[in-house]
């Protein structure tokens, strides 16, 4: 099985919901990051580690 970008999103959905539900204070740095890695993503700035 390749593992790419939308097979990612959700397990990373899933463990972030679970590690808010956990430790809310982790809401902030959960999101920044996803918002972060997101758009990284979209410029297409990790294409060239593939």
């Amino acid at each position: 099985m390749t593992i790419t970008i939308s097979n990612l999103q959700p397990i990373i959905a899933i463990l972030a919901g679970v590690l808010i539900l956990i430790v809310p204070r982790l809401l902030n740095y959960i999101v920044a990051v996803y918002l972060i890695l997101v758009g990284l993503i979209g410029l297409g700035v990790f294409r060239g580690l593939s």
